[in-house]
């Protein structure tokens, strides 16, 4: 966590001409195309457009003067080859009980020419706040992953997650199974809209995301190789700085001080918090929280609150936060938290990717710590799928290495996606 509040991809920006976060995902904002003028499926199927918004049409050199201009560490310009528009939609999606539902998502593609157009997923890391997601965040972090790959000449399309942007409900933090719908309904979305401006989805998909979108991205994957949808394929994968093995490293990272003792506070309650909303750890937040966080930990991870005020109302510490049983539980996971886990942790095992995979990781990244990375690559390995380790040296974003490894990593993939056939 860095003095600006990101973590894993904290912002604090609030957009006032966008719809809060309170208001219904199914509202459709000024200038949004209804539904029914670019979709014939019916109104319950999964990736039915709800609402577009076309949101901005910028220049080549208008892409390149914005990521270079962001403050906290100037983007690479360097593949800006075509200016870019971009769309905010809300679509048909299911919640994690399998209910229908809504979410929102961005698209971004092209300004050049080409009707049939390769496509990019791109999965974004810890977002706690509604609003500070690509769909309807202004801040440079949020959109520059879609300006950089669209301007390269890609269709790209970045899901909020539920609960997120205009998403109804509460957030959904390291829910994988939701994560891959979410990011799989929007392709589906993108599909839909696409020719009713011109442009047209290949079948391929090249498949990246950042921390938290980093095991997204690898659901994704996993359900597109298994047939989840037989008018895409996944065609790369590249995950970056993720998670990947919260039982075996990140955990034991969190309670044994190797990564920044704030983000471990924050990470901490988010594992407890979220998890327990799927799965039952704890019957009242007292058993696992001190006071008087016990009190307040819930409401502060709800979606409602910014980066810097959750991080003003937590303590520095994970054991000014967690009771012994508390600390002991992720010490030792048993019952509803080690079945979320058993989720969590079974990105990088149980399949094998036919797509060729890169890992992205940077040196001493103190969030995601680099023996997921290495956790990773051995379970693929163990398939007999060779998933090379990519080494982004020491990059900063705002102070954070862990936010530069998404920014270097933009740079570093959208050329390796560029490369393939």
């Amino acid at each position: 966590m860095n003095r600006t509040g990101k973590l894993m991809v904290l912002s604090s920006v609030t957009v006032a001409l966008v719809v809060s976060g309170s208001v219904s995902a199914g509202a459709v904002g000024a200038g949004a195309v209804p539904a029914a003028s670019v979709h014939g499926a019916p109104d319950t199927a999964r990736g039915r457009l709800v609402s577009v918004v076309h949101l901005r049409t910028l220049s080549a050199p208008q892409v390149a003067a914005e990521l270079r201009g962001d403050e906290d560490g100037a983007w690479d310009a360097g593949t800006v080859r075509y200016g870019v528009d971009t769309y905010r939609v809300v679509y048909r999606t299911v919640d994690p009980k399998g209910r229908p539902t809504t979410a929102s998502g961005l698209l971004a593609f092209p300004r050049n020419g080409e009707r049939r157009l390769r496509t990019v997923s791109f999965t974004h890391g810890t977002e706690l706040f509604k609003d500070d997601v690509a769909s309807v965040s202004s801040d440079v972090w949020s959109r520059a992953p879609a300006l950089t790959y669209a301007s390269a000449g890609f269709a790209v399309v970045l899901p909020d997650y539920l609960g997120l942007g205009l998403g109804p409900g509460r957030p959904q933090w390291m829910d994988v199974p939701s994560e891959t719908t979410s990011a799989l309904d929007l392709l589906r979305a993108a599909d839909s809209y696409a020719p009713t401006i011109g442009r047209q989805l290949g079948r391929d998909v090249l498949i990246t995301g950042f921390s938290q979108g980093a095991s997204a991205a690898l659901g994704l994957a996993r359900a597109l190789e298994e047939g989840a949808d037989p008018r895409f394929r996944a065609a790369a994968l590249a995950p970056v700085s993720g998670a990947y093995a919260f039982r075996d490293v990140a955990l034991p990272a969190l309670l044994d001080g190797r990564a920044d003792p704030k983000d471990g506070v924050i990470y901490t309650a988010l594992s407890l918090v979220s998890f327990n909303r799927l799965h039952h750890v704890y019957d009242n937040p007292g058993e696992v929280f001190r006071a008087p966080y016990s009190r307040t930990i819930e409401g502060l991870l709800d979606g409602t609150h910014t980066g810097q005020e959750v991080m003003a109302r937590t303590p520095d510490t994970v054991d000014e936060l967690l009771t012994a049983h508390g600390r002991a539980l992720l010490a030792h996971p048993t019952g509803g938290l080690a079945a979320a886990l058993r989720v969590t942790d079974g990105v990088c095992t149980g399949w094998t990717p036919q797509a060729p995979v890169r890992l992205y990781y940077a040196e001493g990244d103190e969030q995601a710590v680099n023996g997921n990375s290495e956790h990773c690559q051995a379970s693929f390995r163990a398939r007999g799928v060779e998933a090379p380790l990519v080494d982004l040296g020491t990059p900063d974003y705002g102070g954070s290495r862990h936010l530069g490894s998404q920014r270097a990593a933009t740079a570093a993939v959208v050329r390796w996606f560029a490369s393939l056939s």
